[in-house]
């Protein structure tokens, strides 16, 4: 196992006490290592579960040539292209009751969306483009060519073809490709567990008297719904006193029950001389200063207690920088621990509203509202005060604005970059 001084030496430039959001995401990458146990579970238990193994389809989808349309499955070499053309019908075929009877040249055969086509005819000619005269019908010259509105075995999905790769986060559409495949069953890996704890003398828990200078501790709720969209098991241990005996037996708690440890507070100047002590009997951990606004201090490590260890990501304490800090770092750390393909955030390119103000040299990430232009075109306004202790900034906009390291000011009308909170946040 590496440490975490070995991994440091892997990312070029790094530099503790002004890393580039950049460098730290290569560290945490090389750092987390994805959970091996892999259990079975039924398909419906298995929505938002990771895929452990590649699913492979043992059957053609579909299994037949099929109609796509309701209409009149003929041969394509006997419709005329300069004439309409006078077929005979040669009886019905339904879906799931496939038309097996002859059918002689220059004849067809009526039939449903998802029938099996009969043999020897190749095309179906929607309902609509034909007139139906007896037990004959009229297909106007040109309205279909050779093989149209026809579904082809294995198509979709042929024999042998991976239907599903490893590390797939199953969504609703999978629950039916698998069962569309006959699996009642199929692997997973198992929940990543995850504990979070707030630290801070001056928190309270809602129901607590709120004594002057103390305040209502927000963080683990904010905490709680992310990592909740995120599928983890979860162990919530509240708010710990900056108690060198409370801390360290929260963190062997911790280290002892889950894959990975959230703290957040106590990571900033003069609070980290404080944790370093307790980290040092129970692993190793480093305490960052990134070059990023809000969130710029950060702690991450490895504990352990009795044979068990965690990822530990220690956030800062204001309810801003805790959000941002969670989404730059934590989310797709805890998505390769959960065994998940990674990908990141998708970014929208939107038109700022107003200027904005912006030294190179550092990631920053404002709170924004993005919306419809007159034109049409995405635009963003920013919320206002960009405070990272400002938690209904994050409540009342519906984006961040990611404004790159090397990006300095931004005009009135320039695009920038904005992850959407929806189904993220």
């Amino acid at each position: 196992m590496q440490t975490l001084q070995d991994i440091a030496s892997c990312v070029s430039g790094y530099d503790p006490n002004a890393l580039p959001v950049a460098k730290a995401q290569a560290f945490i990458a090389q750092l987390v290592q994805p959970v091996e146990a892999i259990e079975k579970v039924a398909i419906r238990a298995s929505l938002g579960r990771v895929l452990a193994r590649d699913v492979v389809s043992s059957i053609d989808v579909p299994a037949h040539d099929n109609s796509a349309m309701d209409g009149y499955a003929v041969r394509g070499g006997d419709l005329a292209t300069d004439q309409p053309t006078r077929l005979q019908l040669a009886g019905t075929g339904l879906a799931g009751q496939q038309y097996s009877g002859p059918v002689p040249q220059r004849s067809c055969v009526r039939i449903m969306t998802g029938a099996v086509m009969p043999a020897g005819l190749d095309t179906v000619v929607p309902q609509e483009f034909v007139t139906v005269d007896a037990a004959q019908i009229v297909v106007p010259a040109g309205v279909v060519r050779a093989g149209d509105n026809r579904r082809l075995a294995g198509e979709a999905l042929a024999r042998g073809e991976v239907a599903l790769h490893a590390g797939r986060i199953i969504r609703p559409a999978d629950l039916g490709l698998l069962a569309s495949l006959g699996h009642g069953e199929v692997s997973v890996r198992r929940r990543l567990r995850v504990a979070f704890f707030s630290t801070g003398d001056e928190l309270r828990s809602i129901g607590e008297p709120l004594d002057q200078g103390c305040v209502y501790d927000s963080n683990r709720y904010t905490l709680y719904g992310m990592l909740q969209r995120l599928g983890v098991e979860l162990l919530d241990l509240g708010v710990v006193r900056d108690e060198p005996a409370a801390l360290e037996a929260a963190f062997r708690q911790a280290a002892e029950c889950a894959d990975a440890v959230i703290t957040s507070g106590g990571v900033s100047v003069g609070e980290a001389d404080y944790t370093k002590k307790i980290m040092a009997e129970l692993g190793e951990v480093l305490f960052w200063k990134i070059a990023m606004r809000p969130g710029r201090p950060m702690a991450i490590g490895r504990i352990s207690h009795q044979g068990s260890s965690a990822i530990l990501f220690g956030l800062p304490g204001n309810p801003v920088a805790v959000m941002v800090t969670f989404y730059a770092f934590v989310r797709d750390a805890l998505l390769a621990m959960s065994g998940a393909a990674v990908e990141p955030l998708p970014m929208l390119q939107a038109a700022s509203v107003a200027a904005i103000r912006k030294k190179p040299g550092r990631t920053e990430y404002q709170r924004g509202i993005v919306g419809r232009a007159a034109d049409g075109r995405w635009q963003v306004a920013i919320t206002g005060s960009q405070g990272s202790g400002i938690l209904r900034s994050m409540s009342v906009a519906n984006g961040l604005v990611v404004l790159h390291h090397e990006q300095g000011n931004v005009a009135a009308g320039e695009s920038v970059d904005v992850i959407l909170f929806d189904g993220l946040v």
